[in-house]
């Protein structure tokens, strides 16, 4: 399997980065120019879960693909397949 199958979401994921990175900076912003605390929150709390939805994005594509396809080539053993599963899940 090559890298780009493997990580086929990485496009979206960096395009989900790239929008939080340009409201973040528009947050900053809003800071600059003294808006109301209650924008400013409601703006980080959106950039906060484009950040989340990224994340999780790209960790459920390494578990469907990457461990998957360790698993059917027998490449790594079941129990370091496990332990790197363990590993990644607890940043869900």
């Amino acid at each position: 399997m090559s890298n780009a199958e493997q990580h086929a979401s990485h496009p979206a994921v960096i395009k989900r980065l790239r929008r939080a990175a340009g409201h973040l900076q528009n947050v900053i912003a809003m800071m600059e120019a003294d808006r109301p605390c209650t924008d400013v929150a409601q703006q980080l709390h959106a950039v906060e879960r484009a950040i989340t939805a990224a994340k999780q994005q790209m960790i459920h594509d390494h578990i469907d693909h990457c461990l998957d396809h360790a698993l059917e080539s027998k490449a790594r053993s079941t129990r370091q397949v496990l332990d790197e599963f363990k590993s990644i899940s607890k940043y869900l």
